[in-house]
């Protein structure tokens, strides 16, 4: 293997420096809200499912939508975008207004082996995210969830990328405390470990074991070897979930991580942690990453029913038109790794993709 070289651009910043910076925050046009509440208007009789790009007009929008995709793919992977005022729309209005939203800005992609392509993000109640997307026990025999199951309850998310080129969140409501979002640049993380530990770092460019949990029903293996860290054309595609790795290493069968991979996995968390900064979600806010160049996490949170304040995002997994190439080892993750290929999602047993989903970013 090459000798790594540090990373440049855009996708390398700092937290304390992005805090303050708004390149990555942009707000909707006031023609573009305009042509929103319009194509709602006009999508009145049409499932949310069925929503397209042809069927929800934005004539206006293909410039905004062009610098998002720009700004995602090219510069610090990340957007905020402001403006909508979701107390405006009724619940089914939001979601033909959401994933409308999401078909313009790239293709919309399964996020469990369920098919659900839009996911509300939220408390569901005790036991209810293990019963959707699984749990088994540890060799303690204490309860160890899924990455999916994690995601509906109201705990801590560690740092973590999605399964899917952009991961989109709408908040529609706040919970009364906490729920703050954590963003780290993996590029960032990647250049930082290959200064102070590059035989760290070199570790984490190898394959390390994962499980397909909580993932596909089936899938060609129930676990597979993957690199958290991989460079092609000169960019980065770092795919890291912990949860994955762990429950790995409880499988019969799969290589057990030396001390060195333990090692590295743990500077990687403390590095993310060292360069992160935090967000809080206002109602109406959308939050646009790059998985591959950003790592997130989340903050425990306690909801306040009784004010409204109680949190829900609606999530979106996006494969994108001006996606980057991956590296070739990565085929077994993302499926085709060409750039501007469908990258990611779950792959849904003994079905095709609908015509909606393949045709939204054509």
């Amino acid at each position: 293997m090459s000798e790594s070289k540090s990373l440049q651009g855009a996708a390398v910043w700092r937290g304390a420096e992005m805090a303050n910076n708004d390149r990555w925050v942009k707000t909707f046009p006031a023609q573009v809200l305009a042509q929103i509440d319009a194509a709602i208007a006009l999508t009145r009789d049409i499932d949310w499912r069925d929503i397209n790009r042809q069927n929800f007009p934005l004539p206006d929008a293909g410039a905004f939508f062009d610098d998002v995709r720009e700004e995602l793919e090219n510069g610090s992977g990340m957007v905020k975008i402001r403006g909508l005022d979701v107390s405006r729309y009724n619940a089914e209005e939001l979601r033909r207004m959401w994933y409308a939203l999401g078909a313009h800005l790239g293709t919309p992609m399964f996020q469990n082996y369920r098919g659900e392509v839009m996911r509300e993000i939220k408390d569901e109640g005790m036991g209810v995210g293990a019963k959707l997307y699984g749990a088994t026990v540890d060799s303690s025999g204490k309860q160890f969830l899924s990455s999916g199951a994690r995601t509906l309850s109201p705990g801590q998310l560690r740092f973590h990328t999605d399964r899917c080129d952009v991961v989109g969140l709408l908040c529609v409501r706040q919970a009364s405390e906490g729920g703050v979002s954590k963003l780290a640049s993996s590029a960032t993380v990647y250049n930082e470990m290959l200064k102070r530990r590059p035989d760290l770092h070199a570790l984490l460019c190898q394959p390390i074991p994962r499980s397909r949990f909580g993932e596909e029903a089936g899938g060609e293996h129930v676990a597979y070897d993957l690199p958290i860290f991989g460079v092609r054309d000169g960019k980065l595609t770092s795919h890291f979930s912990l949860t994955y790795i762990e429950n790995a290493q409880m499988l019969p069968g799969v290589r057990k991580l030396s001390d060195a991979e333990h090692e590295a996995i743990q500077m990687l968390m403390a590095l993310a942690e060292e360069e992160c900064f935090q967000m809080r979600f206002a109602p109406g806010d959308i939050q646009l990453l790059n998985n591959h160049i950003v790592y997130h996490g989340r903050t425990a949170f306690v909801d306040d029913v009784k004010t409204g304040q109680d949190r829900m995002l609606m999530r979106l997994w996006l494969s994108m038109p001006n996606s980057r190439a991956l590296p070739e080892d990565h085929a077994v993750l993302w499926g085709d790794v060409g750039a501007g290929k469908p990258h990611g999602g779950i792959a849904q047993p003994a079905a095709a993709l609908p015509a909606n989903l393949s045709a939204a970013a054509t």
